[in-house]
């Protein structure tokens, strides 16, 4: 099983390099590239997809860099601007501190169109439960429906107290 995890996550990984590898400065690859020698990469457990990872990792680091407006254009297409708004800055007001360090990532079940991320943020102890999906043509995005604080910085109940606890497998 360790052998089969740590050829899964050498495959993602290249494909990620290989993505911005061959991008210019100015196309999203060439952000992901600046961004990931700017942050902490994420400590991933569980089988994600190359977007649902790219998503995440996403997520994280506009928490970490307090980008609000950047944090919202990773929405899904379905939630109002308002709500959207209010989430980015409820999710950088509760986890920028804890994003700048580092975070673990547990993809739970499969991806190929929808998948349920825990956010360990290993500085602060806290725990966040994000979902991912595909949204029609735009790709990868999460939602983001958390328009009050409390509801935002809640831990998810069913979610193990340390990463890889449940084998990245949900329950049912």
């Amino acid at each position: 099983m360790v052998k089969h995890y740590s050829a899964v996550c050498g495959v993602v990984a290249g494909m990620l390099l290989g993505l911005s590898g061959c991008s210019s400065a100015g196309s999203s690859a060439g952000r992901y590239e600046t961004d990931y020698a700017g942050h902490e990469p994420l400590h991933v457990f569980g089988y994600p997809s190359v977007g649902s990872l790219e998503t995440v990792q996403e997520v994280v680091w506009r928490m970490a860099d307090g980008k609000a407006g950047d944090l919202e254009k990773l929405a899904t297409g379905d939630s109002t601007a308002g709500e959207t708004r209010d989430t980015a800055a409820n999710w950088i007001k509760g986890f920028r501190e804890g994003a700048r360090g580092k975070v673990s990532a547990d993809f739970y079940d499969e991806a190929s169109e929808r998948q349920v991320v825990v956010l360990y943020f290993q500085k602060t102890k806290q725990v966040k439960e994000i979902s991912v999906r595909v949204d029609g043509d735009s790709g990868w995005r999460v939602l983001m429906d958390e328009s009050r604080l409390a509801e935002a910085t809640e831990p998810p109940a069913w979610a193990p107290k340390e990463p890889g606890g449940a084998g990245s497998v949900s329950a049912g």
